[in-house]
């Protein structure tokens, strides 16, 4: 959890499953079982945090991942 408040990691479970965790630090409207892609104050939320930060590829990711 302490590296998740600084960056959003990938969980990957014994059965294979890949999971994002995510800090959504000061977000405070998020309910269970939400559209979250249709909530467009978390949407705006989310993109103020990724301003400034370097994008990964994702053919970088999936060779990390060995995908």
């Amino acid at each position: 959890m302490r590296r998740a408040k600084s960056k959003s990691l990938i969980l990957k479970s014994s059965d294979g499953h890949r999971f994002v965790l995510s800090s959504v630090e000061g977000w405070d409207e998020f309910e269970v079982g939400e559209d979250i892609t249709q909530n467009k104050r978390l949407m705006k939320h989310l993109a103020e945090r990724r301003k400034g930060r370097k994008a990964i590829p994702l053919e970088s990711v999936k060779a990390e991942l060995g995908l």
